[in-house]
């Protein structure tokens, strides 16, 4: 884990903590996804050169994505160009990210045009805080037949359209994103959105094989949530995108469906936390990982297995014995330990093997595990009736800034009882445990 060249860290998601510190004014890079929109881009590049941000630490960036002409731009930014191979806007806003020279990226499409402040607003909580993640508010008007040279705050109020109400909701419900969980990814739009150059390389970049509109942004959000990130909504970084939401844009409502339809199935193969995914289709990635380690005989793993996949059956099991037995052979949610596998939302290390009761009796611990890392408890100790402790479950965002960050991260662990959890003796009856007659007594 690599540490963060400036900044500093805030338990959970509480960017308010910093809210009033001052801003450091850091060198910016601009990067502005484009393809096909000379008059709108003309339009966003006026406005970067209004910006109230200091010029000589401004450097913008047009990522073009194989428009037939290279674009025309002012002196003094920059053109990267990539061959058109269909809609590729990750794979544009990568490559423009490659040039920035700036400790903070912001990107913006070439058709959504910022006002004065916007590149002072949006950068300054990446500029305090390296694993902030800021997104403006996006508004929307009819902009042809108004001067690409008018103060776009002026120009846009000719003819503003309705802004999208259920964005806005949603920064009202969460008090701008304070309140964010690992759903709030659908909150961060490309459009308009700030982070550091350095988080950005930490999580990689946009995911290349995104090749259609639409997705690749919520993507990339959903992933730097689980890498740390933090999430904030900047209501005075605004920026205007020429034309209504993209609900509003194609004519056809079937083709809206059908679009909005192949980006959620994409996402459900990719996103694995409830609300994003299938409620019954298996997806590649696991959202939970029950792992245990040691060698232990047959009948207390299998046991173990099977209870854990009772109350948990979109988790995967994680056995470093025995997962190749027989009784596991249809099943691929139980695995070797050392198999190749996405890393997971959360991790229960097993202790040793345990029995654990399903249905209403998890409840509790479902909900604690689905919150876990969204505020400040990021591990989570999960205990029996007399005390002793079974697992641990750790979650990927919590696990990932105690790396970065060690005490200062402020990582808490929290602990649960869980009635009816077992710890199983080294050769459980398995008889009356599949025959559903099973007592503590056949169990430890």
């Amino acid at each position: 884990m690599v540490t963060p060249p400036f900044g500093t860290t805030v338990p959970g998601n509480r960017w308010d903590l910093v809210d009033a510190a001052p801003h450091p004014l850091l060198p910016v890079t601009v990067v502005v996804t484009h393809y096909r929109q000379p008059g709108e881009l003309a339009r966003t590049l006026a406005a970067l050169a209004r910006q109230d941000y200091p010029a000589e630490l401004l450097q913008v960036v047009v990522a073009d994505d194989g428009s037939p002409d290279a674009p025309v731009v002012p002196a003094g930014v920059e053109v990267v160009r990539q061959p058109d191979r269909g809609f590729r806007a990750a794979a544009a806003r990568n490559l423009g990210a490659a040039r920035a020279t700036g400790d903070v990226l912001c990107f913006l499409d070439a058709d959504t045009s910022p006002e004065p402040g916007y590149v002072r607003a949006i950068t300054r909580l990446p500029a305090l805080l390296p694993e902030a993640v800021t997104v403006g508010k996006r508004r929307h008007a009819e902009l042809a037949g108004q001067p690409v040279e008018a103060p776009i705050e002026i120009a846009a109020l000719v003819h503003p359209l309705p802004e999208p109400a259920w964005l806005a909701d949603a920064y009202e419900r969460s008090q701008n994103l304070l309140e964010a969980d690992d759903r709030s990814y659908r909150y961060i739009i490309s459009a308009a959105f700030a982070c550091s150059r350095w988080l950005f390389a930490e999580t990689g970049g946009f995911d290349e094989s995104f090749d259609r509109y639409g997705g690749e942004d919520w993507e990339w959000a959903h992933r730097a949530w689980q890498d740390g990130a933090v999430f904030a909504h900047v209501p005075d970084a605004v920026a205007w995108h020429d034309g209504p939401e993209w609900a509003g844009r194609a004519a056809d409502p079937d083709e809206r469906t059908r679009r909005g339809n192949a980006q959620t199935l994409l996402l459900s193969h990719k996103i694995a936390v409830d609300g994003s995914r299938g409620t019954g289709v298996f997806a590649p990635v696991a959202d939970i990982v029950f792992r245990l380690r040691g060698r232990h005989g047959e009948a207390a793993t299998f046991v173990c297995a099977d209870s854990v996949l009772a109350a948990f059956p979109r988790a995967r099991v994680e056995l470093e014995h025995h997962a190749t037995a027989a009784v596991f052979a249809a099943d691929p949610r139980v695995v070797p330990v050392d198999a190749a596998h996405p890393t997971p939302r959360v991790e229960v290390e097993l202790v040793r093997p345990v029995a654990m009761p399903s249905g209403s009796a998890v409840s509790e611990l479902t909900d604690r595990l689905r919150r876990l890392g969204t505020g400040d408890e990021g591990a989570l100790d999960i205990r029996a009736p007399d005390g002793e402790v079974l697992a641990r479950a750790v979650s990927r965002r919590a696990r990932v800034r105690r790396a970065r960050w060690g005490d200062d991260a402020e990582v808490s662990v929290g602990s649960l009882v869980v009635e009816g959890a077992v710890a199983l003796r080294a050769e459980p009856r398995v008889e009356p445990f599949v025959g559903g007659w099973s007592s503590p007594a056949h169990l430890r």
